[in-house]
């Protein structure tokens, strides 16, 4: 099975590393909730050293990655960049908070992290995030007769959490996309309903015509998310800096 590997890959990690791994999730197609059945299994984690490694004149590096095969993608984040990140708002890493597939948690880690999530929170690079993600399906993946079916479901997913920025600007937006599906019109819910039964049974390369309707709602989307990127309101919140700070000793501790 393949969480038998995932937890096995990160206890060495953690033996070869000298690392204390605090949080390990799914963040690809299978914690989005469209994934196909050749999925591979996208383990995003969150790690601290021991705290003398942090008493350097030099800073270590900061990422751990892997060469991805064809069932595992393994990367993580060390624990100062992780809060560093935060402070900045990183969509990848706000979604990675949310996920319903949770491999391996420190207890109360993502507790802890909860409730500075809407003081970091930051519309503006949010949704500069989402526009670079939509770009591709725009640009690219929708050019032509056909498209990718994962490519599809991509694009349709920024697009919506885009729209989910400019309508809700105080609120971070949900990875799950079933809830960021409520956004979509009405009229292209039979649409997306017969493309995900379609991708539930098909392989990563599967094409489909390119739906016409819904490729006309994702070009202008994306034309709007371009023009509201300089417009959305800046929402004042005092400086987090202070409580991560507090966060980053507390759960570097124990790793010590």
């Amino acid at each position: 099975m393949l969480n038998t590997r995932i937890q096995a890959a990160l206890f060495q990690l953690e033996t070869q590393h000298s690392i204390r791994i605090l949080y390990a999730c799914e963040s690809g197609s299978r914690a989005w909730g469209f994934p196909s059945p050749d999925s591979d299994y996208d383990v995003r984690f969150l790690y601290a050293h021991p705290a003398e490694w942090y008493l350097t004149l030099d800073d270590g590096p900061d990422t751990l990655t892997f060469p991805v095969d064809e069932e595992l993608d393994l990367a993580g984040w060390e624990l100062r960049k992780t809060l560093q990140l935060l402070r900045g708002a990183n969509a990848a890493l706000l979604e990675w908070l949310q996920s319903p597939v949770v491999y391996r948690e420190a207890a109360g880690f993502r507790e802890a992290l909860a409730p500075l999530l809407p003081a970091c929170w930051n519309a503006r690079a949010g949704l500069n995030h989402y526009v670079g993600l939509m770009r591709r399906g725009v640009t690219e993946d929708l050019t032509s007769g056909s498209v990718r079916l994962k490519r599809l479901f991509y694009a349709l997913r920024s697009t919506l959490a885009a729209r989910w920025i400019q309508q809700r600007p105080a609120e971070v937006p949900p990875m799950a996309f079933q809830q960021l599906r409520a956004l979509l019109p009405p009229e292209l819910s039979g649409i997306v309903d017969e493309l995900l039964a379609r991708k539930a049974t098909a392989d990563e390369k599967t094409t489909v015509p390119r739906p016409a309707a819904l490729a006309e709602f994702l070009h202008a989307e994306y034309e709007a998310a371009v023009a509201a990127r300089d417009t959305l309101p800046i929402l004042r919140r005092s400086d987090p800096t202070p409580e991560l700070d507090a966060l980053f000793r507390a759960w570097l501790s124990p790793a010590a």
